[in-house]
């Protein structure tokens, strides 16, 4: 029987790219692309070895060195041939092939050469890993995934393969919670709390997360630990912690914290001594609290007046200032402003130049803005 077709020939990135969007959807410069994609593997993989042999495909001898070049001579050995592997990539789904080589040793024996860019056995990109988990852990299960990432990845995702992926996010989220601290140059710790929406048994509901950033002796910042306690309890943040410290974490220089109480009393029970100063922005919050709306404007001006400051004298100076005043407008917030103590001021403390980055605690605001989402899954 004569089966007849009206389809016309087309690359095979377009023909998967029709199956999953609507016609008029065909995008030329995503077809384009994975259609090159191969071609671009193959040979960067090519170049590699070419590299390693310091010789390209069909050449008998190595390359000649220029005059100013130091590098030795290419590492001995043949090509034979090539392995064929299925590559999954944010360009979709391509098969590839690999080179193969054999490469002397030393000891008169021959190893098998093995790509630096393509792992052993591996059969996805780390984007395209990136790309399953993020969708995983914004709250949909493993089916869901599978259907939101078919027109990306044409099909190739399966649920037994977004499982594959979460265990190992999992499993480097956990070395990651359980590395050394030891060889850090950790000079000052930025604590907060913060509560996030997650997804847990198809319902939203909240939890609290217990945030540690050191900021290293060069300025950089790197963050330390990330734990779910149930609470910003004064045993929840001994526990944190005590393990900053058993990973190797040295006494640091300088505190940036919140204001919440079990934190201070677990600073206060590990690290007596040290500097510490209290959030300006979170202070800002609760001197607002205590106020009427039509009050803000005005507490805002005052409050700013004193935290930004010029000098430590100036600072001082607009401090007795906004309480005389507030004293008598509305005592709540003179109140609540002399409850955070010196402890508000440290950053005075410091040279002119580090007071910015060592008021607030919003370091840490990067780390939770894109948590604070209802489709959220916890780690």
């Amino acid at each position: 029987m004569t089966s007849h077709s009206t389809i016309a020939d087309e690359p095979q990135s377009e023909r998967q790219t029709a199956v999953h969007l609507f016609d008029h959807w065909f995008d030329p410069i995503e077809a384009g692309l994975r259609d090159r994609a191969r071609e671009f593997l193959h040979a960067m993989f090519e170049a590699e070895l070419d590299e390693v042999l310091d010789r390209s495909r069909y050449a008998r001898r190595a390359k000649r060195p220029t005059a100013d070049s130091e590098r030795a001579a290419g590492i001995t050995g043949h090509r034979h041939g090539h392995r064929s592997r299925t590559l999954l990539g944010t360009f979709g789904q391509v098969k590839i092939e690999v080179p193969r080589a054999r490469l002397d040793t030393p000891e008169g024996k021959t190893t098998e050469w093995k790509s630096q860019v393509l792992r052993a056995y591996q059969r996805r990109t780390l984007a395209a890993d990136a790309l399953i988990a993020g969708c995983y852990l914004s709250g949909t299960n493993t089916r869901r995934v599978r259907r939101a990432l078919r027109a990306v990845f044409g099909g190739a995702v399966g649920k037994d393969t977004v499982s594959r992926v979460w265990r190992q996010v999992k499993g480097d989220w956990e070395a990651w919670n359980a590395r050394s601290l030891a060889d850090e140059p950790i000079v000052r710790l930025i604590l907060d709390g913060t509560v996030v929406r997650v997804r847990l048994d198809r319902a939203a509901t909240s939890i609290s997360l217990l945030i540690v950033m050191g900021v290293r002796a060069d300025g950089q910042k790197v963050l330390l630990a990330v734990k779910s306690m149930g609470g910003e309890s004064t045993e929840a943040w001994r526990t944190v912690l005590d393990d900053l410290i058993q990973r190797g974490l040295r006494r640091p220089e300088f505190l940036i914290v919140d204001g919440a109480p079990g934190l201070e009393n677990a600073i206060a029970a590990v690290w007596s001594g040290v500097p510490v100063q209290r959030c300006t922005v979170h202070k800002h919050r609760n001197l607002l609290a205590h106020a009427p709306e039509r009050l803000h404007e005005e507490i805002s001006a005052y409050y700013n007046d004193m935290i930004y400051a010029a000098t430590r004298e100036e600072v001082e100076r607009q401090r007795k200032a906004f309480i005389r005043k507030w004293r008598l407008k509305h005592r709540a917030v003179a109140d609540s402003l002399q409850e955070a103590g010196d402890r508000l001021f440290t950053f005075t403390r410091l040279p002119l130049g580090q007071w910015r980055s060592a008021r607030t605690t919003n370091a840490l605001s990067d780390c939770t803005r894109n948590s604070n989402d209802a489709g959220s899954r916890p780690i």
